[in-house]
This record gives structure tokens, C-alpha cells and sequence, in this order.
């Protein structure tokens, strides 16, 4: 079957959704944010769980309705596996394993980074899927990796954080400046107006693809202590320049690692996935660089692919489906996953 008839479902973290993928063409792509964790700076695991169990039977309804199937004629359910937060992934494992076994369909689990990176596959109006072999850059709130994308089903980490992911370095730093969570794009908005050369904070000297964040994150700790110590306004009167100093430090690191990478494999298709892909500051870099290189292609994922969604657990589903890479009702939620 070429055009496979697929539900998606994600809920590795905070966001409930589901999504039905016919062949590469999303059909619905349904999403429940929890605002909850807002006012706590940062994801409560419990409260993340209690509302996964609350709205995961809705959203996979409006999924199937929005998309206009019913569910007897769904060929298969994907399911995100892990890597997440545990409590979160068993809400959306069990639910999957239900409707599969209920309906008599094909159970597929997927591995949340390896959906980030075929979410470039999605076929809709302005996205161009890189040709295998490609390297994919991808930074999330709780991941940040190189990765040689040889097949669907093919992958090799070249590089990882030792730490701290681009994500996450964000946010902190966002909660230092006064941002509340997520922080990432507050950062981001503001940078825009900022001078990325007005501070400067150490970056990490790791030697390889590998990446290091906790070392700029303290940095910038040190300096706005210092000069908050001298005057309490500090943050409020060079916010933009500070935010975008931050952003600046940040991606350059990843833009840093990521050539480094393009010139030991010479692969010459590039892309970025995951939900720090969708920052300006990376964004601009990434288009000086195509700049520079016009035998090299460049791959972005529209923003609503970028962060987490089903979307990309059915195309990674899509893929698995054709290889009848299936699970039995024996598979369990794993918050560390293994590649």
C-alpha cells in the first residue's frame, strides 16, 4: 500500500496531539498545549501526565474527525516511544495500544528525535525533502545533535551535548533576564533589536562535534551578577543587547559544530529540525551560510513541524509501516530510549 492511512500520537512532554498522515500528505494535525507549567518555569511531570490522560481521547477524536476517516479505516497507529518525560509517554503508549488492539491495526513505535528528522519528508505545498545521504542538525528544548540521515530507517549520531541542550540553554538563560517558560522565544524576539556583539560569554572548547552548554550558561550567571551589583537596572535597560548576545553565543556554537561536521562527511544536503530550528538568529545564519555555499542545499521545516507535534510520528510511521517495522502489545514506554 502506497498511500498508507496513519494516526499519529505524541506526548513525550507537554503538548498532547495526534495527526493522520495519508501516504506523506498530512490529513489533520491536532495539538493540546498544557499553559499549566507556565507559572511552575518549567514542565511539572505530574501535572504534564494528569493532563495527557484528560485530553488525549479528544484530540484523537478531532484528529480522525478533522481529517475526515473513520477509524476502522486506519492501516496502522504510531505512537511516540520515547525519549520524554516517562509518565507523559506511558499516557500516550497505553492509549495507542488500546485503540490497536481494539481496532485489530498494525501498532508502530516511533523514537521521538528520529520523527524530527523525517519531518522533512512531509509533503505540503513550499517543503523540499533533502536527498539521502543528509546531515541534520537537530536542537530541541531537551536534544541537541548531529546526525547522518542515511535512509528513513538509517541514522549515525556524530555529535551531542555533553550537557545542557540548545533548548535548554535558552530557557535558562531566558529565567535569568526575567523571561517567563518557556523563554526561548522571548530571547528571540528580542535579540532581534539587540547588538549580538554588545557582551561577550565563553564558549566551550570541546574538542569533536560534540556540544557544551552549561559553561555559557554560567557565564552569562556570572555577568549579570556583576554588573546587576553595580546597577540594579542592568537587565532592563540592555535587555535586547543581552538577549541578543546570548542568542548569538548560542548559535554560534551550533553553526560552529555544524560546519565542522559538513566538512569531515562532505555531505552537501543540510538541515535543521526540532524546535529551536524555528530561531531567527539560527535561521539567518543558516541562509549567510547558503549564501557562501551555493553548491550546498539547505532544508527548513515550516514552524508548526519544528515543535513537537504528531505530525511527525505519523511520517516516521509512514516509513516503519513500509519496512512492517511493527510492536507487539508487549512494548513499553522508555523516557530513555535508546537509539
Amino acid at each position: 500500500m502506497n498511500n498508507p492511512l496513519i494516526l499519529g500520537i505524541e506526548s513525550s512532554c507537554d503538548d498532547t496531539a495526534a495527526a493522520v498522515i495519508s501516504g506523506r500528505k498530512i490529513l489533520s494535525n491536532v495539538t493540546s498545549v498544557q499553559l499549566i507549567h507556565a507559572k511552575h518555569g518549567g514542565v511539572v511531570p505530574e501535572l504534564a501526565g494528569r493532563a495527557h490522560m484528560e485530553h488525549m481521547a479528544d484530540v484523537v477524536q478531532a484528529a480522525v474527525k478533522q481529517a475526515n476517516v473513520e477509524f476502522v479505516n486506519l492501516d496502522a497507529i504510531a505512537f511516540t516511544q520515547g525519549p520524554g518525560l516517562q509518565v507523559s509517554l506511558v499516557v500516550g503508549t497505553s492509549f495507542a495500544k488500546g485503540l490497536a488492539l481494539a481496532l485489530q491495526k498494525p501498532l508502530i513505535a516511533v523514537h521521538h528525535m528520529k520523527a524530527h528528522i523525517l519531518s522533512h519528508f512531509i509533503e505540503e505545498d513550499g517543503m523540499n525533502a533533502p536527498a539521502f545521504p543528509y546531515l541534520c542538525l537537530t536542537v530541541s528544548g531537551g536534544h541537541t545533535q548531529l546526525v547522518v540521515v542515511h535512509s528513513a530507517t538509517e541514522m549515525d549520531i556524530i555529535g551531542k551535548s555533553i550537557d545542557d541542550a540548545a533548548g535548554e540553554a535558552f530557557d535558562k538563560t531566558a529565567k535569568m533576564l526575567g523571561f517567563p517558560y518557556p523563554g526561548g522565544p522571548y530571547i528571540d524576539q528580542h535579540a532581534a533589536l539587540g547588538n549580538p556583539k554588545a557582551f561577550t560569554f565563553s564558549k566551550p572548547k570541546i574538542e569533536g562535534l560534540d556540544f557544551s552548554f552549561s559553561g555559557l550558561k554560567t557565564s552569562v550567571l556570572y555577568a549579570l551578577k556583576k554588573h546587576e551589583a553595580e546597577d540594579e537596572m542592568f537587565v532592563q535597560k540592555n535587555l535586547n543587547d543581552l538577549c541578543a548576545s546570548i542568542q548569538g553565543s548560542i548559535t554560534d556554537i551550533l553553526i560552529d559544530k555544524l560546519k565542522r561536521a559538513q566538512l569531515q562527511t562532505g555531505i552537501k544536503e543540510i538541515a535543521l529540525s526540532g524546535g529551536v530550528s524555528v530561531n531567527g538568529g539560527l535561521r539567518q545564519k543558516i541562509k549567510e551560510w547558503s549564501n557562501e555555499r551555493p553548491d550546498m542545499q539547505f532544508y527548513f521545516t515550516p514552524p508548526k513541524y519544528c515543535t513537537d507535534n504528531a505530525a511527525m510520528i505519523a511520517i516516521a510511521g509512514h516509513f516503519l509501516y513500509h519496512e512492517r517495522v511493527f510492536s507487539d502489545q508487549c512494548v513499553a514506554a522508555d523516557a530513555r530510549l535508546a537509539w
